[in-house]
């Protein structure tokens, strides 16, 4: 694998966009409505809306490139970036988007370990993350990743609740 680990700068913002609208769009469109999933995009994806979140000191973006291609990224969260009060000792890591192609190449692996690095630079003990109830195939990869169901918080597709489970692994 010729993967390659870049943090991301507001030069990168039309790029975050795209592959944040298509990977979230080609995970969850069916098993959404057009509406909602329409909603959802236009709110979290907007330039502006990721900007502000590029800017936050308390979040981190990174790219992967593999061979030479942008194929997903990862952010970050500490502090009061988190979406949940995990505690002071934890990041969060909020996504790992690989695009549908570069799939089943190692490359979520690969970021996730980035966020454990992460956290391990910060002196956190634990890495946590949100993951869709539905989303067996997340769920499964985290799983198997040593990282466990501690909780569950809400998250909005639109107008419509959807159970996100909190999952979380203990660093060394």
């Amino acid at each position: 694998m010729t993967a390659k680990i870049t943090k991301c700068n507001r030069d990168d913002l039309q790029i975050l966009q795209e592959i944040s609208i298509e990977t979230f769009n080609d995970t969850f469109k069916g098993q959404n409505s057009p509406e909602n999933m329409k909603a959802y995009l236009e709110k979290a994806f907007n330039i502006k809306q990721l900007e502000k979140e590029l800017s936050n000191i308390s979040s981190e973006f990174f790219f992967v490139n593999f061979n030479n291609e942008v194929a997903g990224y990862l952010k970050v969260n500490t502090h009061d970036a988190q979406s949940e009060e995990i505690g002071d000792n934890s990041i969060e890591i909020e996504r790992i988007y690989i695009k549908n192609q570069y799939q089943k190449h190692g490359l979520g692996k690969y970021l996730l370990n980035k966020a454990i690095e992460v956290a391990l630079d910060l002196n956190k003990k634990e890495i946590w993350l949100g993951v869709w109830e539905k989303n067996e195939n997340a769920i499964g990869f985290y799983k198997r990743l040593g990282f466990v169901q501690t909780g569950a918080h809400s998250f909005y597709m639109g107008d419509e609740e959807q159970t996100d489970y909190i999952m979380l692994k203990k660093l060394e």
